[in-house]
């Protein structure tokens, strides 16, 4: 059984689109493109380092940031280069027709992922991939999620619970500020959300009154 952990870039209203470039997703007329460039610093890229090589996991993609990857990172020479250059690729598209970075297969729809998340082998690791991440959470497919949080208000754009995600507990097993002000948080699945209750063990008639107007 394969653990599937998934990263994402949110602003503090939640928008994921288009963290980095302005030509990356400008779908809907989203203007605000690049926004998660300019605060990057060496506490992010020691997390995102030991996040994309310590760990030797295959990365789940959607179409979308599979293609980004797929015109980046093979023509780069560094250590991140070198590990998802690496890596066994999964993208998830019912459109693609090849996929030709090394070491990618196409698999076609949610079912597909979920029968390899069944299977023995290396955990799977999601980057971006704002549609298959939606997907992914409805389905009550992540077990990890690593949310960025930006300091910044974007207003407009996809976002990332917009999509219906299963409820579910969460655990936040550790978290890092980085000094531009991003915080980094990781959670991991924890059953069901847990349910408790602040009101008074009998109602008061003002109370009984008011559940009674909502019925």
């Amino acid at each position: 059984m394969r653990r599937l952990s998934a990263n994402t870039f949110v602003s503090i209203d939640g928008v994921m689109q288009a963290p980095g470039g302005p030509e990356e997703d400008p779908t809907g007329g989203f203007t605000l493109g690049g926004w998660g460039t300019t605060q990057w610093d060496d506490v992010m890229g020691e997390v995102m380092g030991r996040r994309l090589s310590a760990e030797p996991d295959d990365l789940l993609l959607g179409r979308k940031t599979y293609e980004i990857f797929a015109a980046h990172w093979p023509y780069v020479t560094d250590e991140t280069a070198e590990s998802l250059n690496a890596a066994t690729k999964y993208v998830v598209s019912r459109t693609l027709a090849e996929a030709t970075w090394s070491g990618s297969h196409i698999l076609r729809d949610i079912d597909s992922v979920a029968a390899l998340k069944r299977e023995d082998g290396p955990d799977l690791q999601v980057q971006g991939s704002g549609n298959l991440l939606q997907m992914l959470l409805a389905r009550d497919l992540v077990d990890e999620l690593w949310v960025w949080t930006y300091p910044v208000v974007l207003g407009r754009g996809k976002r990332l619970f917009e999509g219906g995600a299963h409820p579910g507990g969460w655990t936040l097993v550790d978290s890092a500020r980085s000094t531009t002000g991003v915080l980094i948080a990781q959670y991991q699945r924890a059953g069901d959300v847990p349910l408790g209750d602040f009101q008074l063990a009998e109602p008061t008639e003002a109370e009984q009154r008011r559940r009674a107007n909502l019925a």
